[in-house]
């Protein structure tokens, strides 16, 4: 009797867990929007579809206050953090770039010269994930159906590719459009020894070259009350064009700015990131089957169009209203190929950004542009006079100061003493706020003001700078492609709030004002999953989110 209750025990644990299994969303899809304000959701909600952002909010959950919880807020520990549900201190992604104070350079937080490229002769397929140093929940399910879930990462980025889909991905695909790229999907050695077949037969159909065409406004420009004016002196010109004014002949530009690029700087970017994906999903057969799969879709060009033109200007409204499209043409194949309800989709972004500096002068508000290399010689030429060595100080990067430890013990300097020099120096320019040693931010209590809490989280002790400084609001480095435009590193609220929508397979449908932080993510998928959070994770599953 007992060997028959057992029996009767073990079959019900184990199709309880086959049911629980089965039950898992066949593909989790995980989009990043690069350069998302929250407000973007907003301000141009009335002119939105119905089968995009509006079907996500719609029949899936909006969590409205979700913010990044570091600085520097840049794209790869952007995307570094939301599928590691973890922060630079732990990730190590600290930046897009870093100084190496033993190589004495930059470094790529993608970068691998271990592994070749595929499908282009360009640096930039000799990517992979080494960088960083922590699991994704990717990887997590990877390792949890002992490798038979699929995980794939696309993005017109190479970043955006290959840090969402972690250390264990099948593959991870980029575009190559930057300095006069070949307009191919690329790969690296890292995830393969030769591209697949549909994708070389992807590249030579020539739809990426569909994309030289003119951008107009997709409705009435008339109708873009939701923006400035078409013709102002905030935004980018194109080499080529007279006035930053639609439209924008792509096809007559591409020679005079550097060739596939300018389609990356487009709405087209995000277009044609949706077509290799859905022959991705297609060729790979995505959430085909009860062990569930992972895409990563990392929409760029909203970023491009960003930096180029700013949060205020019509190309910006019309990239996202174009993207809104893109989003519903991505759903109705899901629906199709994977079976309505039988998918589950998160969309976030990997930061925000400010106005341009000049538009907010002209509105009366502070805001500023710094130049960085400025500060660094005004800070080297002080150490010289005070030391008579020269170039003490190295790098700024991500404003942070890198010092150089080999002349600092030749020449017998007290290293203290020099930062509190190089400290004072830094307060004393109008737009810089607060200044931060390493050796002090390592110790910040945990009752912390908030601005502390985030250096803490975003410095990591063996690749982070030895001073740390941040800006005023509305403050970024001056450069030239900085004059007009916008950037983002910061801590403050137009960097931080972004997007967090969640919808599909065991998502709730509702809303919430509850503060929520981008180190949720992860985690909220990884319990919907029933899987091992992500190996570094600090963030909490999101409960009122799953259903």
């Amino acid at each position: 009797m007992l060997k028959y209750i057992l029996l009767l025990t073990s079959l019900f644990f184990v199709t309880t867990q086959s049911q629980s299994q089965n039950d898992n969303p066949k593909l989790v899809v995980g989009i990043v929007v690069d350069q998302m304000r929250y407000d973007y959701l907003t301000r141009f909600y009335n002119k939105y579809g119905e089968g995009g952002f509006k079907r996500m909010i719609n029949e899936g959950f909006n969590c409205k206050n979700n913010h990044f919880n570091y600085i520097p807020t840049k794209t790869g520990p952007g995307h570094a953090s939301v599928f590691t549900g973890t922060v630079p201190k732990y990730h190590g992604i600290i930046g897009n770039d870093w100084f190496d104070e033993d190589l004495k350079r930059k470094v790529n937080c993608v970068e691998d010269n271990s592994v070749e490229s595929l499908g282009s002769l360009s640096e930039d397929g000799k990517k992979s994930p080494i960088q960083m140093l922590v699991s994704t929940f990717a990887d997590e399910n990877r390792l949890f159906t002992q490798m038979r879930g699929k995980t794939i990462g696309i993005s017109v980025k190479h970043r955006g590719a290959i840090l969402p889909a972690g250390h264990t991905a099948n593959a991870a695909y980029w575009w190559d459009y930057d300095h006069n790229g070949n307009g191919n999907w690329i790969s690296s050695t890292f995830y393969m020894e030769a591209l697949p077949e549909w994708v070389n037969d992807f590249n030579s159909s020539g739809i990426a070259e569909s994309y030289f065409k003119t951008w107009n406004t997709l409705y009435d420009i008339n109708s873009y009350i939701e923006s400035g004016t078409d013709v102002n002196e905030y935004e980018r010109i194109f080499d080529g064009e007279k006035q930053s004014s639609f439209p924008h002949e792509l096809a007559k530009l591409k020679n005079e700015n550097d060739g596939f690029k300018i389609i990356a700087n487009s709405p087209f970017g995000n277009s044609l990131t949706t077509d290799f994906t859905l022959k991705t999903i297609e060729e790979e057969q995505l959430g085909k089957d009860n062990i569930t799969d992972v895409l990563t879709i990392g929409y760029s060009s909203t970023d491009k169009v960003g930096h180029d033109f700013g949060p205020n200007s019509i190309e910006i409204e019309d990239t996202y209203l174009r993207l809104d499209l893109e989003l519903e043409r991505l759903f109705n194949a899901l629906d199709s190929f994977v079976g309505k309800g039988e998918y589950t989709v998160f969309l976030t972004s990997d930061h925000g950004a400010p106005h341009v500096p000049s538009y907010l002068e002209d509105n009366k508000i502070p805001s500023g542009l710094f130049d960085l290399n400025a500060m660094l010689k005004d800070v080297n030429d002080l150490l010289f006079e005070t030391y008579k060595v020269s170039d003490l100080a190295l790098s700024r990067i991500n404003n942070q100061i890198f010092l150089d430890h080999q002349k600092i013990e030749k020449h017998n300097i007290n290293i203290q003493e020099l930062k509190a020099i190089i400290s004072r120096k830094l307060l004393s320019y109008k737009l810089i706020s607060s200044v931060h040693m390493t050796s002090v931010i390592n110790k910040f209590p945990s009752s912390s003001s908030y601005q502390e809490t985030m250096l803490f989280n975003g410095h990591n002790q063996k690749r982070s700078g030895e001073i740390l400084f941040t800006f005023n609001p509305e403050v970024f480095k001056d450069t030239p492609w900085n004059r007009t435009g916008t950037d983002h590193h910061s801590g403050y609220n137009y960097d931080t709030h972004v997007p967090l929508l969640f919808f599909g397979k065991g998502i709730k449908q509702g809303e919430t004002l509850k503060r929520t932080d981008i180190t949720d993510i992860a985690p909220t998928i990884s319990a919907l999953l029933g899987i091992s959070f992500p190996n570094a994770s600090i963030g909490n599953p999101l409960e009122f989110v799953i259903d």
